[in-house]
């Protein structure tokens, strides 16, 4: 499974994600003002199936529920390097699972058994009729993301300036996307290089 499945637990990556670089060598917060809320609420609706209008007030609840589940993301990836955006100021991991657990019972939900052609039969829960909210979706998601086996193989993106966490797709992954190797290589050339130089210079 990847980032690009639309299954809704990855929303909660998808969250914890509008904390990233700003390519200028500091921290962006895709949820700082309401249109950058809206372009995120637009871009992660695949995988929160529902309608919902972009307000102050769900753009609040969002910023709370992920500071809670970046909080957990840290200690899901500890003893590992955490994301150096927010590593000096994450909340208790026991108040943000208390919030993620109240905001997920906001909305009552209802077993649905599925039975496809020639598979065994299976017990889901979804959100009764017309009750769904979308703080009370991602709380859920980021519970399901949290219980799932992915989790295990979430990791703190180690390139220079990078802020994000991504679920590791094969056991010699070190970096979100590419693109963060390759900075990451680059920067590794440059320190070895200028070490050599360093050591050149102080034998003169």
């Amino acid at each position: 499974m990847t980032e690009q499945s639309e299954e809704p637990r990855w929303a909660a990556l998808s969250l914890a994600s509008t904390i990233r670089h700003d390519g200028d060598g500091g921290v962006a917060d895709d949820l700082d003002d309401l249109d950058g809320f809206r372009a995120w609420l637009d871009a992660a609706r695949p995988l929160l199936p529902g309608e919902w209008e972009a307000t102050e007030a769900l753009r609040s609840e969002a910023r709370a529920l992920r500071g809670a589940v970046r909080a957990l993301f840290a200690r899901g990836v500890r003893p590992g390097p955490v994301s150096p955006a927010d590593a000096d100021r994450l909340q208790p991991a026991d108040e943000a699972l208390a919030l993620l657990d109240a905001t997920a019972a906001r909305v009552p939900v209802r077993p649905v058994l599925d039975w496809p052609e020639g598979a065994a039969p299976a017990v889901r829960l979804e959100p009764a009729p017309g009750t769904d909210t979308l703080p009370a979706a991602l709380a859920r998601a980021a519970l399901d993301f949290l219980a799932a086996p992915d989790f295990a193989h979430l990791r703190a993106c180690t390139a220079p300036r990078c802020v994000r966490y991504f679920v590791r797709r094969h056991g010699r992954q070190e970096f979100c996307k590419p693109s963060c190797g390759n900075r990451a290589r680059a920067a590794r050339h440059y320190r070895r290089h200028r070490g050599e130089g360093d050591a050149m210079g102080g034998g003169a």
